[in-house]
């Protein structure tokens, strides 16, 4: 039977999701635990490669198997035998034809940073560190221009495996609750580096370094160079990917 799985991880001491020899990776270490659990080979295709360091609670996967297991047992025996950083927190039977990157609508990202004076011991691992003002009102307005479809490619490396660079933002806000920022983020696919590299250079404008009408002209097209850095990947987490079909009942389904 064809299964989706619903993947969550602290990716800090991971060097991203696929397989990399020499390197502890998130595909390697949920493929092994998969096969220990149906003593078959599995191979898993993917929703979303995240790189090294980030986080998701909403990842998807999917795979074949010939096993008499109901999926959540599945997952269940799969998230015992994983790392405690780990785990496969929900497992479900979808048709053949399903693949969780071919089939995705959407996916959606989180990035959140700490903007205060002092940084914060407890959120070091989930999010990054600002310490000079920001204008949240600037943010908000950032935000509201990235909604809508976009020639990204100054927010991912000039030398790319991407052939086009236009994306469709259905989703784009910035929130704040005392001193923690979270950008939210959702479109049908994303450049490599993407998120991160808008973060960045909204912080750039937010903190007086760059205009709005500059972001607004990067936007349209540019060159790496002309954008922001990219901020820290411990502070992005993919929450959700969307499909026609409702996976898990309305819990982590964009």
């Amino acid at each position: 039977m064809k299964l989706a799985g619903l993947v969550e991880y602290d990716g800090t001491e991971f060097g991203g999701w696929a397989s990399q020899p020499g390197r502890r990776t998130v595909e390697d270490t949920l493929t092994r635990a998969f096969q220990t659990v149906l003593r078959q080979p599995v191979r898993l295709s993917v929703a979303g490669r995240t790189d090294a360091g980030v986080h998701a609670s909403g990842q998807v996967v999917s795979f074949s198997a010939d096993t008499d297991l109901t999926p959540s047992l599945v997952s269940y025996k799969a998230t015992a035998v994983l790392p405690k950083d780990l785990a496969a927190r929900r497992c479900v039977s979808v048709p053949e034809d399903f693949d969780a990157r071919r089939n995705a609508r959407s996916r959606s990202y989180e990035y959140r940073v700490v903007n205060d004076e002092i940084r914060s011991p407890l959120k070091r691992r989930r999010a990054s560190y600002v310490a000079r003002p920001l204008d949240f009102d600037v943010l908000l307005e950032t935000a509201k221009l990235v909604e809508g479809t976009h020639d990204f490619r100054a927010f991912t490396p000039s030398k790319t495996y991407h052939l086009r660079f236009d994306r469709v933002v259905s989703r784009s806000c910035w929130e704040r609750c005392g001193d923690l920022l979270t950008y939210h983020i959702t479109a049908n696919s994303f450049l490599y580096g993407m998120v991160r590299t808008l973060v960045g250079t909204m912080l750039e404008v937010a903190g007086g370094k760059r205009s709005l009408a500059d972001f607004k002209r990067l936007l349209a097209g540019g060159e790496r160079s002309e954008a922001g850095a990219a901020v820290p990947s411990r502070g992005l987490t993919l929450v959700g990917v969307g499909y026609d079909l409702d996976l898990w009942g309305g819990t982590n389904n964009e």
